[in-house]
């Protein structure tokens, strides 16, 4: 499929032919659910953790003889029935969230976000956003002249998937709000559905293809 090619005054300069196995697949909302929440499982890291009996300081020696004092026979004094004794079925910071998805999954639900961007008029191809300095105010000034933003808002909500060899736009957008820069090969289904926006360089887009 072919959609319009623009430059960074956004002036439409000519064409680009999409791929349909990326821009032009159906919307499976299951399919994009499903690796969305594995992706931010994988993420997600166990903060929680309570020391057990073999963790906790001390008690390496039995506190009394096992018989003849009258008293019930203990081991440890760091057994959890004890006061700064380990804790018994806490939670540890072994515990796994992570969930398998394979790579024709994750493939699939890429192209099904990104087709249903594209309908919406949420994705936009762009020649080049290279900037001569890696300078925050020379990309934010392109990107207020393409969606418009006044000079008072912050946010511009937009994901830019650069040129492979485009380093500088990388650490030029890193301080705007809610704008961030991917190579092609990061690209995700997370930061895809948390930008409303994506800009995309042609080198990308080509790189994709091959």
């Amino acid at each position: 499929m072919k959609t319009d090619l623009y430059n960074t005054e956004n002036i439409k300069v000519g064409s680009i032919d999409l791929p349909d196995a990326l821009f032009g697949v159906p919307w499976r909302k299951a399919l994009v659910q499903q690796v969305l929440l594995a992706q931010q499982a994988n993420a997600r890291r166990p903060w929680a953790h309570a020391k057990g009996r073999g963790e906790v300081s001390g008690g390496g020696k039995k506190p009394w003889r096992q018989k003849g004092t009258g008293r019930a026979r203990h081991g440890s004094i760091r057994s959890p029935i004890w006061r700064h004794g380990g804790k018994a079925h806490g939670p540890t910071k072994e515990r796994d969230y992570s969930q398998k998805v394979n790579k024709k999954m994750k493939q699939a639900a890429l192209a099904s976000v990104l087709s249903r961007k594209l309908k919406d008029d949420q994705v936009k191809i762009f020649d080049t956003f290279m900037v001569a300095e890696p300078k925050t105010k020379l990309v934010s000034a392109r990107l207020r002249k393409i969606t418009g933003i006044g000079p008072r808002m912050k946010r511009f909500d937009v994901l830019i998937v650069r040129d492979p060899d485009n380093k500088n736009i990388t650490r030029a957008a890193r301080n705007l709000v809610k704008t961030k820069v991917l190579d092609p090969g990061s690209l995700n289904v997370y930061d895809l559905m948390n930008h409303k926006y994506v800009f995309f360089e042609q080198k990308a887009v080509e790189s994709m293809i091959k």
